[in-house]
């Protein structure tokens, strides 16, 4: 089981910086092109694309979000994450030698939707992470 994304296990995380096109847009990571799907503007979305990812989840805080984003989140959130793994290809063989490893994104900071508190939560994010690698096999 990995059970955090850190360390030799970063590269799982949406904080690692990686170029991922998304929708048209190229942004330095994960975070970025994630909080900028919370709205539909092309330009507010390019506003995203060169921050770090402490700066794009605070900025993603205080943006109104989209129509319909809670119904929409996990399946766009599934479609960034494909396309980091499918545009880097050293990503992809790292994510593919993990195996059958449970992943748990577990962390300090309270996030019990995407990963998990103590082993406590949703852990979507690695559920997600583990369907990608087996679509990727």
């Amino acid at each position: 089981m990995i059970n955090e994304f850190r360390g030799k296990y970063y590269f799982l995380s949406n904080f690692y910086s990686a170029f991922v096109e998304y929708e048209g847009i190229v942004y330095l990571n994960n975070e970025s092109a994630f909080q900028s799907a919370k709205v539909t503007d092309y330009n507010t979305r390019l506003k995203f694309a060169n921050l770090d990812p402490s700066s794009a989840k605070r900025k993603g805080r205080h943006i109104q979000l989209r129509h319909g984003w809670d119904d929409i989140k996990f399946d766009i959130m599934h479609e960034i994450c494909k396309a980091k793994f499918t545009q880097n290809l050293a990503l992809k063989s790292k994510l593919l030698a993990t195996e059958n490893e449970y992943l748990e994104e577990g962390n300090t900071w309270g996030d019990r939707i995407w990963g998990t508190v103590n082993g406590k939560g949703q852990n979507n994010l690695g559920k997600i992470l583990m369907r990608i690698r087996e679509e990727l096999k």
